[in-house]
C-alpha cells in the first residue's frame, strides 16, 4: 500500500497540474500558429512584413541595415547559431555526452526532437513555398523557401529542448529560470537576426518560433507520458509483489 501511496503522490505532484499546463501551452502555440498561417496565406500580413523590414534599413540605402557596421557583423554571428552546421554539431556532441553517461533516454529525446524538427521544417518550407524577401538585399546566403524560418524553428527546437534537459538537472528554481531564460533569449536572437539581415519576412520568423516551440513542447509531453506510464507500471508491479 505504501508504494501505491507513493505513486499517487508522484502523479498528483508531477503529472496532473503540470501536464494540464503543458497541454494548455501546446494548444495555445498550435492555435497561434494556425492563425498566423491563415493570415499569411490570405496575404493579410504583407504590409506589416514590408513595414518592419524597411524599418530595419537606412531609408537612403536599402542595402544598409540600420546601426553601425559591427551590428551587421553581430547579426551574421547570431544567425549562425541557428544554422544547420552549428545545431547539428551541438546536438550530436550533447547527445553523445548523454550516451556516454548511460543516459540513453535523454540522448534519444534530444535526437528525436531535433531530427523531427528538421523534417517538419523542411516539409513546411516545401509545402508553402513562399518566396524570400526581394524588398532589400540579403545579408546572408539563402537557398530554400522562406516560410517558416528554418533557423528560427530549429533554434527554438534545439535550444528549448537543451534548456529543458539542463533545467531539470538544476536544484533550485532560480537556476531553472535562468537556464530557460537563456534558451529563450538564444531563440529570439536567432530569429531577429534573420529579419535584420533581410533574408526572412517577420512572419516567417514568428511562424518558426511558434512551430519550433510547439514541437519542443510536444516532445516534452511525450517524455512525460512515457515517465508516467513507467511510474504506473512500477506501481502495479509493486502491488503485485506485495499481494
Amino acid at each position: 500500500m505504501q508504494r501505491l501511496h507513493d505513486l499517487w503522490t508522484y502523479i498528483r505532484a508531477h503529472i496532473e497540474i503540470a501536464s494540464l499546463v503543458i497541454l494548455g501551452v501546446a494548444i495555445s502555440l498550435f492555435w497561434l500558429l494556425a492563425e498566423l498561417v491563415e493570415e499569411v496565406v490570405e496575404g493579410s500580413t504583407t504590409a506589416l512584413d514590408r513595414d518592419i523590414l524597411l524599418l530595419l534599413r537606412n531609408a537612403g540605402d536599402l542595402s544598409d541595415p540600420i546601426g553601425p557596421w559591427w551590428l551587421e557583423e553581430m547579426g551574421r554571428d547570431l544567425t549562425a547559431l541557428g544554422g544547420v552546421a552549428v545545431l547539428t554539431l551541438l546536438t550530436v556532441v550533447v547527445g553523445v555526452y548523454f550516451a556516454l553517461r548511460m543516459r540513453f533516454a535523454q540522448a534519444l529525446y534530444l535526437w528525436v526532437a531535433v531530427g523531427g524538427g528538421i523534417l517538419l521544417s523542411s516539409f513546411a518550407k516545401n509545402f508553402f513555398d513562399r518566396a524570400r524577401p526581394d524588398l532589400v538585399p540579403h545579408g546572408s546566403l539563402v537557398h530554400t523557401s522562406s516560410f517558416p524560418s528554418g533557423h528560427s524553428m530549429m533554434a527554438a527546437v534545439c535550444y528549448l529542448t537543451l534548456g529543458v534537459l539542463l533545467a531539470r538537472a538544476q536544484p533550485s528554481a532560480r537556476m531553472r529560470f535562468y537556464v530557460m531564460t537563456v534558451a529563450i533569449l538564444m531563440t529570439l536572437l536567432v530569429g531577429i537576426s534573420r529579419v535584420y539581415l533581410g533574408v526572412h519576412w517577420p512572419t516567417d520568423v514568428a511562424a518558426g518560433w511558434l512551430g519550433g516551440a510547439f514541437w519542443a513542447v510536444l516532445c516534452y509531453m511525450g517524455t512525460r507520458l512515457i515517465s508516467w506510464r513507467s511510474a504506473v507500471r512500477r506501481g502495479r508491479m509493486g502491488e503485485g509483489v506485495e499481494g
